[in-house]
């Protein structure tokens, strides 16, 4: 029995692959096996690229030897089956990677270093790793021709992507849009919902919050008689008060009109809060307590509702700008109504800054409320905080704009503060933030009602690991819904694994997808730019 088959005293995986490796290259059996299904039905594959600016890992491997499978599978049920490498040159990771090299910022291009030194370095850290790459390819046993790879950055790859975005131009899906975005000043880039929705991009975070008081002009004579009357407005970003332009209101929310004394100052004040947020707003324990009998600094500060009223009562009414840095220009500083105000928490009255929320932005066009913006020295129309997450520099701002609009002694010790320490290196990690410095300042105008720390869940850039901010920017967009029932006939076409990827998630996305942001980062809008190039341009090409 030992005679008729040969006996191994070892099992030498790694020498069998290699030898195995050899007796491929030596017979051409990649090459073969492409130039035996010519003229055979094609199966093409463009290899979804990687990006040779950083070194392969295991999960390559094994994404490596999904994709391998398919393509020999292909192979043997007789397809012609060519296999195109490809380079991603995407800009972004490369450019913080020189950029943290060189140790210069997004504003040193063009100054510290020339635009065409800046993108050589980039050129050539993009292909940094490529006989790694190679290498790896090479040793896997993995079938892919690497000799004439796309790449993303070369022209003709460029000009097919223009070529397909005129023909959605040309059917009238292409626009522009300026909208909120998510968006990265550390990265000096927006982001998309997929990039949010990432593992470990929301956290926990403790932040400084405030109440403000917003002072009403004209006040009726309900709101009379007991100290100035106010509007009580929660928020938890406090950098973003002095682009206060209006105050939300629930049409339907009750609102209680109440007696009491700023607990800082301890001045009589008539405030308007939400009736289900009396509790949480003001301590209980003053309710009832007779007002005459409250010392400033006692810590039940007492309160008398004396009368209440629906929101609807109080749209139109108009406030003091709470801080007079910039003005807005005609329409701002009033009431409007917003149908997303809740009682879940706050006061039940919203601060808008329509230059930094969506909602924001989306109730102040529909009620004639300019977002407060300002003009740079370029002549750009911005928000009070420019690209790097600050507010902005006098010298940055229109001469013209800051002699008609600012209030420079009162902005100037502000000027060049970041919104979030994080953005600035310089800073030490106790350093005083912003909120807290906006907050002082109210408190020691009598305008801050109240000022605590505040747990809540805040999204991180998940390139550079700091916070994000939600930022009005210019962005082209594909108008999706004028292709949306074709779009979801096409997905029916893929054979999704498994297939509640395509009919769950996905499928339910194109069902409400309102508009597809072209973003390359964004998994699912790509997917669907992806069918909608694909009807612009009648074919596609399988991709994995």
């Amino acid at each position: 029995m030992y005679n008729k088959f040969k006996e191994y005293d070892s099992f030498n995986l790694s020498g069998i692959n290699k030898e195995m490796l050899d007796d491929w290259t030596r017979q051409g059996l990649f090459g073969q096996s492409i130039k035996e299904r010519e003229g055979s039905p094609s199966f093409v594959f463009y290899e979804g690229p990687p990006s040779a600016n950083g070194m392969p890992g295991i999960h390559h491997v094994m994404a490596r030897t999904i994709k391998d499978i398919f393509c020999r599978y292909k192979t043997m049920k007789g397809f012609h089956v060519k296999r195109k490498a490809g380079w991603d040159t995407h800009g972004l990771p490369v450019e913080l990677g020189v950029e943290k090299n060189l140790g210069i910022t997004k504003e040193d291009i063009g100054k510290k270093i020339s635009v065409d030194d800046y993108n050589a370095a980039c050129r050539s850290e993009v292909m940094k790793y490529t006989r790694e790459w190679e290498t790896l390819t090479d040793r896997m046993g993995y079938w892919v021709d690497m000799n004439d790879p796309y790449i993303t950055y070369d022209n003709r790859y460029i000009e097919s992507v223009w070529w397909l975005l005129r023909q959605l131009y040309d059917k009238g899906y292409l626009y522009k849009g300026y909208t909120i975005q998510p968006y990265s000043p550390a990265a000096g880039t927006g982001l998309s919902s997929h990039e949010l929705n990432q593992p470990g991009c929301y956290r926990d975070v403790k932040d400084t919050t405030c109440i403000a008081q917003f002072k009403i002009i004209d006040a009726p004579e309900n709101l009379q008689g007991w100290g100035e009357p106010y509007f009580l407005a929660w928020t938890t970003t406090p950098w973003t008060l002095p682009s206060n332009t209006a105050l939300a209101v629930g049409p339907s929310i009750r609102y209680d009109i109440i007696r009491t004394f700023n607990p800082y100052s301890g001045e009589k004040v008539t405030v308007v809060c939400a009736d289900a947020l009396v509790g949480s707003v003001l301590n209980p324990k003053g309710a009832g307590q007779p007002l005459d009998s409250y010392v400033k600094g006692d810590k039940v500060v007492p309160y008398e509702i004396v009368g209440s009223c629906d929101g609807n009562s109080l749209v139109g009414m108009r406030y003091d700008q709470l801080i007079k840095w910039m003005n807005p220009g005609e329409g701002a500083f009033r009431v409007i109504p917003g149908d997303y105000v809740t009682t879940d928490d706050g006061t039940g009255i919203v601060h808008i800054a329509g230059t930094f929320g969506a909602d924001d932005l989306r109730v102040s066009r529909q009620n004639g409320v300019p977002p407060l913006t300002l003009v740079d020295r370029d002549g750009n129309i911005r928000p009070m905080v420019d690209l790097t997450g600050r507010f902005f520099r006098i010298e940055d701002i229109d001469p013209e704009y800051v002699k008609s609009n600012v209030d420079v002694e009162a902005y100037r010790p502000w000027a060049g503060r970041y919104v979030k320490n994080a953005y600035d290196p310089a800073l030490a990690p106790d350093a005083e933030t912003l909120d807290v410095a906006i907050c002082m300042m109210l408190k020691q105008q009598g305008l801050a009602f109240r000022i605590e720390k505040h747990s809540h869940s805040y999204p991180h850039c998940w390139r550079t690991d700091k916070p994000v901010l939600y930022y009005p920017l210019d962005s082209w967009f594909i108008r999706t819904t004028a292709a949306r029932e074709k779009l979801m006939e096409l997905n029916g076409d893929i054979k999704w694994k498994p297939q509640s990827t395509g009919s769950g998630r996905f499928g339910k996305w194109l069902r409400i997808c309102r508009t597809g942001i072209c973003r390359e980062a964004d998994t699912g809008v790509r997917l669907c730019l992806y069918g909608a190039l694909k009807m612009a341009a009648k074919s596609c090409v399988s991709t994995a």
